[in-house]
Order: structure tokens, then C-alpha cells, then sequence
């Protein structure tokens, strides 16, 4: 199994619309943006969203030409550094696919300048919570309504570069 992790450009603009649409189908009370919303998304905002910029990326992860997970680096209004839109394909958990897309994005954002990078994940989710620690996140005690599902609390999570 050869893994290749790239961000992604414009014309990668349908791997990340079907990557990204499993993610939210699989787990829909995962992340800050409901299927529905994105479905609704048009083709140019798929290309826009695949464009690559300093401040935010996507990553996808690809075996033998296939995408099988995604990961998102974001520079936020206030300047942190984001993990967003974390997800492997049900079928290939287990195989170090997350673990190198945390990987990833935790290069990028040093590379960016970023000694800090942040998630929100909800504690309820023990495997996701489980993971990100296992990848030297912490908690840290600060909660908000998830954007999507606002009667879901997320809890930051922290890592920072050595």
C-alpha cells in the first residue's frame, strides 16, 4: 500500500467534493457543516475550496490513485492554526492513514509559522478523543456549540510543536 498525502489544487475539485461529502454522510455530527449545506455547494465552490492557499488547504490522503481520507489545515480570523474535516474511509481505519494526515497538517502549520495547532472535537466521541490525544493533542477547557449541530459541545484540543 503506497500512501501519497497532497494538498489539494482546482482540479482536484472532485476527489475533495466526494471525499469530503463521505466524511459528512458517515459522520454527520462530526463536523461544523451539515451533507445538506455542502450538497448544496456549486462546481466553482468545489474549485474554490480545492484551490490551496496559505491560510487553508486541504489535504487528501490517496492509495494506488483513489482518495481514501481528508484533512484540512485553517488559519482562522484570529490567527490559529486548525485541524478541520478529519476522516479516513470506514474500510481503511487502522492502517496509519489518520495518523499520517495529522502529520501532515501538523508540517504544514509549522512550515506556515504555526508552533500551535488546534481542533474541536467532542469528548463524547472516545474514538476521535482517544486518537487526537494518542497524536499529543490536549483538552483544554474550552467549550462551543458546534456549527452544524448546535446542541453538540465541542472541546478545544491543543497540540504544539516541540
Amino acid at each position: 500500500m503506497k500512501l501519497v498525502i497532497r494538498a489539494t489544487e482546482a482540479a482536484d475539485w472532485q476527489d475533495l467534493k466526494t471525499t469530503r461529502l463521505a466524511a459528512l454522510l458517515d459522520a454527520p455530527t462530526a463536523f461544523g457543516v451539515s451533507h445538506a449545506s455542502a450538497a448544496a455547494y456549486l462546481d466553482e465552490d468545489w474549485q474554490r475550496r480545492a484551490a490551496s492557499t496559505p491560510e487553508r488547504a486541504f489535504l487528501l490522503a490517496y492509495i494506488a490513485g483513489v482518495p481514501v481520507g481528508i484533512a484540512a489545515h485553517a488559519v482562522s480570523g484570529k490567527g490559529e492554526c486548525n485541524l478541520l474535516a478529519m476522516w479516513v474511509r470506514p474500510e481503511y481505519r487502522g492502517m496509519g492513514i489518520a495518523a499520517a494526515l495529522v502529520d501532515a497538517v501538523k508540517q504544514r502549520a509549522v512550515a506556515s509559522g504555526h508552533d500551535r495547532l488546534v481542533l474541536d472535537v467532542s469528548p463524547d466521541n472516545a474514538r476521535a478523543s482517544a486518537f487526537y490525544e494518542k497524536q499529543g493533542f490536549v483538552f483544554l477547557p474550552e467549550w462551543e456549540p458546534l456549527d452544524s449541530h448546535p446542541e453538540i459541545q465541542v472541546q478545544k484540543m491543543e497540540w504544539l510543536a516541540a
